[in-house]
């Protein structure tokens, strides 16, 4: 490792401490590469997930569906939000010293901007530093997107970070969004006690998932209490003395909403504002997310992005597969890429998760699949008690197979613990494990897995 004054010259240099490019430095360093990560924050040592993104969020969730009616919503959010913290301070540190404590790693925390290819100049307050590395990893991640609208800068109206420390208590909490990310905070509200506002700009919720889990969700929102508004859109807020004024068209027609706090839950945005990304020879798209090819090159030679700042879905555990990917590019064969990717699972965490794996029921018709199709609420499912015993038996199970393989096309499960059944169903459709023998597999008792014996025992054509 070079260092002269103001300058750095590493073998590696990784722009952003997320999953994939912290695991990536951790893996290099430990094969005796120079290595440096520059994190612009020191509260984001270890990556959006682990600061404010998936872990703290479940971890209000949980603490959501712990709250008991007799419980004061404000005391008990405060006690929550006390939990949280001290969880997430623990673990940022755990992720610090896992490059902190490996001598082949230079930390530096500041604002990285290109400067020519495969240079970039780390900027904190007057302090300057210019690092120069033959690879450079861009892990910025994403930021959110904020619409332009009268009022937006209100400070009643919060983004998914802010909102994890909102204070006091919103006792009304209006949710701009219908996205994972508004429906999970929307759950987790209500489950704090608060009187929550759905606004979806679409005529119906999940609109690429069937209407009957569509519909099934909105059921158990509605039964928690949350309103939710189609062709609903915001139009401004106005910040009073005691509360925001929310101005909407609903339908076509105007309307008012009055709330203590607005979540905007409209997206995310690739990372990549100011990061000189010309300077280096890095092509974006019209979103501001970095081209790659399926190696997760970008157009710059030497040059890698991993995670939300390329675009696509936005996953932790694609930006770890990421890392995979490019781990192969400089230490391996080379050959992983992004098509190798089959079957990947995503769950939102409602109370219950809704998790979903492969092709809808509508899906697999349009591609002209001949599909058998299970569908069953989890509440008249007789060989799945686990949602009972934990007195949540709501819900529905939803598997795709093709009539002429047996293969599984997809699933959709909404309920407990649906989060991890999902993982054994995408592993099948990977592996190529029959639906037939998913129904005929020796589970755990009592499990949510076990509904596989009796909803795969009940497959019938499409009519």
């Amino acid at each position: 490792m070079t260092n002269s004054g103001n300058s750095l010259s590493v073998d590696v240099l990784v722009i952003g401490w997320g999953k994939g490019g912290k695991t990536l430095a951790a893996a290099l360093a430990g094969l005796g590469q120079k290595v440096a990560m520059i994190e612009q924050f020191d509260s984001m040592h270890g990556g959006t997930c682990i600061n404010i993104g998936c872990v703290p969020t479940k971890t209000l969730v949980h603490d959501a569906q712990e709250r008991r009616e007799d419980d004061d919503a404000a005391s008990y959010w405060t006690r929550a939000v006390q939990r949280r913290d001290t969880l997430i301070g623990t673990l940022r540190d755990v992720n610090h010293h896992l490059l902190a404590d490996l001598d082949t790693v230079t930390l530096a925390d500041g604002r990285a901007r290109f400067v020519g290819e495969r240079t970039v100049e780390v900027s904190g307050g007057e302090d300057r530093l210019t690092v120069t590395a033959p690879t450079v990893v861009v892990n910025t991640g994403a930021v959110p997107s904020r619409p332009d609208l009268p009022g937006i800068d209100s400070p009643r109206v919060h983004d998914s970070t802010s909102l994890q420390h909102a204070d006091p208590f919103p006792r009304r909490l209006a949710v701009v969004g219908a996205g994972p990310v508004g429906l999970e905070f929307a759950s987790m509200f209500a489950g704090f006690g608060a009187e929550v506002t759905v606004l979806n700009r679409r005529p119906r919720l999940l609109p690429a998932e069937d209407e009957d889990v569509a519909a099934e969700v909105q059921s158990v929102l509605e039964g928690d209490g949350i309103t939710v508004l189609h062709e609903a859109d915001l139009r401004g807020v106005e910040d009073g003395a005691e509360e925001a004024l929310l101005r909407l068209e609903v339908a076509g027609r105007s309307r008012e909403l009055a709330a203590d706090a607005v979540l905007l839950a409209t997206g995310r945005r690739p990372a990549t504002d100011d990061l000189g990304l010309e300077a280096a020879g890095i092509d974006v798209d019209e979103r501001g997310a970095i081209v790659v090819d399926e190696h997760l090159r970008t157009s710059a030679h030497g040059v890698y992005a991993l995670g939300d700042v390329h675009g696509g879905a936005q996953q932790t555990y694609l930006s770890l597969d990421d890392h995979r990917i490019v781990l192969s590019q400089l230490t391996g064969d080379g050959s992983r890429s992004t098509s190798d990717r089959v079957a990947v699972p995503t769950t939102t965490f409602l109370t219950p998760p809704l998790a979903a794996v492969g092709l809808t029921e509508a899906e697999a018709r349009e591609q002209g699949r001949n599909v058998l199709v299970a569908t069953q609420k989890v509440a008249a499912i007789k060989a799945m008690p686990r949602p009972k015993t934990l007195d949540d038996p709501r819900g529905l199970v939803k598997i795709v197979v093709d009539a002429d393989t047996d293969e599984i096309l997809g699933a959709r499960l909404f309920h407990v613990d649906a989060q991890e059944v999902i993982n054994l169903i995408a592993l099948a459709m990977r592996t190529g494990t029959t639906a037939t023998q998913l129904r005929d597999g020796i589970w755990t008792h009592p499990s949510s897995t076990e509904a596989l014996n009796e909803t795969l025992g009940k497959l019938a054509p499409v009519e």
